[in-house]
């Protein structure tokens, strides 16, 4: 099983995260952290793929909102972390895969948000 190595990339991207919330971190610096967070998300995902291939589920989408604030991001993104570590510390692996999957989404949502300033 793989729940350790999950259980810490999940507290590393955590750490990347709260990182960057509590350093109100500069625009490159904190693009920087996301990646860090995402890099280890992504690793847990994909040991939590190997656990079941079927997981993943289309259901699992955040509501779309239009006002788009890096603040809140982060912080719903470290909610779903945090979640997802409640998740898998009472074995709940479909339920930590889905919060990784979604906090994944916010993070990709972050970068796309500053690339898209930094290109004004």
């Amino acid at each position: 099983m793989y729940k350790q190595k999950i259980s810490q990339a999940v507290t590393s991207a955590l750490g990347y995260l709260e990182e960057a919330i509590n350093l109100k971190a500069e625009m490159g610096e904190l693009v920087m952290l996301v990646w860090k967070a995402a890099s280890d998300l992504e690793y847990g995902l994909f040991l939590l793929s190997l656990n079941d291939q079927e997981t993943r589920s289309s259901s699992w989408k955040l509501p779309q909102s239009k006002h788009t604030e890096i603040e809140s991001l982060l912080a719903s993104t470290r909610k779903l972390l945090q979640e997802s570590s409640k998740s898998l510390k009472a074995d709940d692996l479909k339920e930590a895969h889905k919060k990784n999957w979604l906090a994944r989404g916010q993070l990709f949502k972050i970068h796309d948000f500053y690339e898209k300033n930094r290109k004004k």
